[in-house]
């Protein structure tokens, strides 16, 4: 009588998972390579006002710049604190793989580039302050991404007047 063949590993359609990351805290991971252009993710939370948002903050005293804001326009912004995804995990590169395109309200995360399985997904978070930049302001928005291109901070260029 013939061996009965090994089932099958079950096929997953999950294209990442959250885990622990070597850039800060938890990341997001690819589970399989991910072309260019591809949609990822919605980055889905509460909506809320922005002074709702100053309301809040910080949501976490030790760590008083780590939010889980995402701003959409000069009146609302998605807090993925409350009804959050997997989205909220994706770390910050200065020399991203992915993007955060905004489309009538929705934020979602797209590949820039092809992604290999096992590879961490990452945006520039490109933040914006209105103060100017010091040391001091930049230190407290550091980066640890460690691309060639780092900037040293998650805070976006000033723009050239």
């Amino acid at each position: 009588m013939p061996a009965k063949p090994a089932p099958a590993a079950p096929r997953t359609n999950r294209r990442i998972q959250v885990r622990r990351s070597g850039v800060h805290g938890k990341g997001v991971f690819a589970l399989q390579d991910i072309p260019a252009g591809e949609t990822l993710i919605e980055y889905i939370g509460e909506i809320i006002t922005w002074k709702e948002a100053q309301r809040r903050h910080p949501w976490n005293p030790e760590e008083p710049n780590h939010t889980f804001y995402f701003h959409i326009d000069d009146g609302r912004v998605i807090d993925a604190a409350v009804g959050g995804n997997a989205a909220r995990w994706i770390n910050h590169s200065c020399n991203p793989n992915c993007e955060a395109d905004e489309d009538e309200g929705r934020v979602f995360i797209k590949a820039l580039r092809n992604i290999q399985a096992g590879e961490e997904l990452n945006y520039d978070y490109g933040l914006i302050i209105d103060e100017r930049y010091t040391k001091k302001l930049k230190a407290e928005y550091p980066c640890w991404c460690g691309s060639k291109s780092c900037r040293g901070t998650l805070l976006a260029p000033k723009r050239r007047r």
